[in-house]
């Protein structure tokens, strides 16, 4: 019989929301957890087919929270591997080191375009000694940080490519959080004007990862949640969210297993998508909040997965495919990450696509979709033929990146007004938040979250503001 009540409902089964879910278990907290699909995850779950493994995408593990780590470790234990980082620029048919080298820069960019880049840059730098200018947009940003040149070298079309808008419709914000310090500026930096011992010192040669694929880390969770004696429920959908009184008093359940019901609650902790919580609210949110909510949009995923009949196809964990030519945008052959991947002598390639739900790749038929995909890895990037290619499928991915499009501040305020005015709510994730965190500011935001449940308080905002905590480079997606 379909338990229909609990202390606490968590919405969403990735890492946030799982992370939440185990530290209330471990509190001895009656909690439980609703998914949609049927696999736990999110966009961080490792689909299994005929003895091959795929990720998402490629979702490196990476942390400078002491605490973050060692729960890594504690809910992977013997499974967790280091794995040595190599990647790859392709743009203007060539394939460029990433960090940039010295030597690479200068063959693939000629000394012509370095030199007009330095020139570029040295200008913008003693132009902002006498006058700063206005900084609205990614492209300002970039381009008053690195030059013109760079900007549309480096970061113009393969930024467009990930967004599907131009870089003056991005908010600075944006480039802020993400590129900082610790980004393709560095790499350029350092290849034109190389440190002594020739290295990039603050970009990560190595990183940790699940030997089994990522998704390990949310069914680790789920297996330690429900010994501890509480549920994940798959297949069940959060159809309505009731509240009375600024308290969530109960979550509309559709399920394919249960049937429907109502779950009663104490209290709610979301990491389903911000703007589906806003208008799943009964009675419903004001129209100004609801019209808010519908402003705010997402960037949608596709993943093209192969199983390839070879041993290894690349010797890369990622390659960034900056020409606007080809409309796959990332490339990464899953057993260079852990050889437990792919069946012996075999290997695989998953090969990923940023577009907009219904548009014409999201539309696009599957067989299309792989045929296009071989096409390209074979005669533009030249390293897969198509008799190599066992089988493939396809997978869509709604809503995987929050966008920061100008503008798209207010209408988030008022929305993050309207949750935050719950008592008993708490929202984690990236999707949750409406925040691009990396995984393990998704985990932190959960753990946070349990604890302000379990009467501590902390500002989940909070995550991933400080410049210290952040080591994310602007490829990596």
């Amino acid at each position: 019989m379909t338990k229909t009540s609990t202390d606490v409902c968590v919405i969403g089964a990735g890492p946030a929301g799982l992370s939440a879910a185990f530290i209330l278990s471990e509190n001895h907290k009656d909690a439980v957890v609703l998914e949609m699909s049927g696999q736990v995850g999110g966009i961080s779950r490792t689909i299994v087919r005929d003895g091959f493994r795929f990720d998402l995408g490629g979702h490196r593990f990476f942390t400078k929270d002491d605490e973050i780590d060692d729960f890594f470790r504690q809910i992977l234990g013997d499974e967790a591997i280091w794995v040595p980082r190599s990647s790859k620029i392709f743009y203007m048919d060539k394939y460029f080191d990433y960090p940039l080298t010295p030597a690479n820069a200068l063959m693939g960019m000629g000394i012509g375009t370095t030199a007009r880049c330095l020139g570029d840059y040295g200008l913008v730098k003693i132009r902002n000694l006498f006058r700063k200018p206005e900084i609205v947009s990614l492209e300002d940003w970039v381009s008053n940080e690195f030059g013109r040149e760079l900007f549309k070298l480096f970061f113009k079309n393969y930024t467009e490519k990930v967004w599907g808008i131009d870089c003056d419709r991005i908010c600075a914000e944006w480039a802020a959080q993400r590129i900082k310090g610790l980004s393709l500026r560095v790499a350029v930096r350092d290849a034109l004007f190389p440190q002594k011992d020739g290295k990039v010192a603050t970009l990560i040669d190595k990183f940790m990862y699940p030997r089994l694929g990522i998704g390990r880390i949310s069914e680790r969770l789920v297996e330690d949640i429900e010994a501890r004696g509480n549920e994940v429920r798959t297949r069940s959908r959060a159809a309505a969210v009731n509240h009375e009184g600024g308290r969530i008093t109960s979550v509309d359940v559709e399920s394919a297993d249960e049937g429907n019901y109502r779950l009663e609650v104490e209290s709610l902790c979301s990491s389903m998508p911000l703007t589906e919580l806003v208008l799943a609210m009964r009675p419903q949110a004001s129209e100004d909040v609801r019209h808010a909510a519908g402003s705010l949009r997402y960037r949608d995923l596709i993943t093209v997965n192969l199983m390839v009949d070879k041993p290894q196809v690349t010797d890369q964990t990622w390659i960034y495919i900056h020409d606007p030519t080809i409309t796959l945008g990332r490339v990464h052959e899953p057993k260079n990450w852990s050889v437990d991947m792919a069946p012996e002598g075999k290997s695989s390639i998953v090969a990923e696509y940023f577009c907009f739900e219904g548009d014409s790749i999201w539309t696009m038929d599957d067989r299309e979709l792989i045929d296009l995909t071989i096409a390209d890895l074979d005669r533009r990037l030249g390293f897969l033929k198509k008799e190599e290619v066992i089988d493939g499928f396809v997978v869509r991915v709604p809503k995987a990146y929050p966008m920061y499009e100008l503008g798209y501040e207010e209408p988030l305020k008022k929305v993050m007004d309207y949750v935050g005015g719950f008592s008993n709510l708490e929202i984690v994730g990236r999707y949750g938040t409406y925040k691009y965190n990396n995984m393990d500011h998704s985990m932190k935001t959960g753990i946070l979250a349990a604890r302000n449940l379990l009467g501590e308080s902390h500002d989940i905002h909070e995550v991933n503001l400080k410049k210290e905590y952040h080591e994310e480079k602007v490829l990596e997606q």
